[in-house]
């Protein structure tokens, strides 16, 4: 078994010279299991090795992974994925859960359990996504879905419809819709999900106003649509979310 570690550095594949990649495509060969923590799933990748196969890697990480090797399956949402004689784990501290899930392999899953416990640590951690915060694209060149993305984030929490949002790159809603999904990687809707929900995060950790109040200040009339929304793109209950990541009172 050979574990890969991470890496801080920018291209953390590309670190890795010709002499390292096939050496790791030769143990891969022979049958031994390859896992990577963090940045070091991109040294799998360009050694070849993740092509039509499930990953993921740090939250942050995901879209860049994906973009340099496009024939990697990468969930980023995911704390540790299992692909047979291939297991990545996804943050820095991710490598808890990689070992967990090593032990559990060589061991039982009644040791890994005990492991756990002794370390003080969660079993069965299956998400990054509450850890994950949304970070708009903005280098992409395209100067009128720019000044929208701009106006957006000062509007986060007011409904814009289609229209204005075309009115304001002046662009045809068709032609809009395409130019803006190619710069973001979302459609208009689904942005503007994020920056609300990027919001109803700050002040579930730093208010103590409700969750309806949330919802409304956030720009949802309906706090069970909220609700949904926000457990969907976020892996928890507003609630819960509250629980585990509001800041202590003073």
């Amino acid at each position: 078994m050979i574990i890969v570690p991470p890496c801080l550095q920018p291209a953390p594949g590309r670190l890795l010279g010709e002499p390292y990649l096939s050496w790791l495509r030769d143990q891969h060969t022979a049958g031994v299991t390859l896992t990577s923590v963090c940045a070091g799933a991109f040294a799998l990748a360009e050694a070849g090795l993740l092509d039509g196969r499930s990953v993921t890697t740090h939250w942050a990480l995901g879209n860049e992974l994906a973009q340099q090797y496009p024939h990697v399956r990468v969930l980023p949402e995911r704390m540790l994925v299992e692909d047979g004689d291939l297991i990545t784990a996804g943050g820095l501290m991710a490598w808890t859960d990689l070992g967990l899930a090593l032990i559990n392999r060589l061991l039982g899953a009644t040791i890994a359990a005990e492991t756990a416990r002794f370390l003080v640590v969660d079993l069965n951690r299956t998400s990054q996504l509450h850890f994950s915060h949304f970070v708009p694209v903005f280098d992409h060149g395209d100067a009128p879905i720019l000044a929208v993305q701009h106006w957006l984030q000062g509007q986060a929490t007011v409904e814009a419809s289609l229209g204005e949002m075309a009115e304001r790159a002046c662009l045809g809603g068709r032609t809009f819709l395409r130019r803006f999904r190619a710069a973001t990687g979302l459609n208009p809707t689904q942005y503007c999900q994020q920056l609300r929900v990027a919001r109803a995060r700050d002040l579930l950790e730093f208010t103590r106003q409700s969750i309806d109040q949330v919802a409304w200040q956030v720009g949802y009339r309906d706090s069970g649509a909220f609700r949904g929304v926000f457990t969907r793109l976020v892996g928890l209950s507003p609630g819960d979310y509250r629980k585990r990541f509001a800041a202590p009172a003073h």
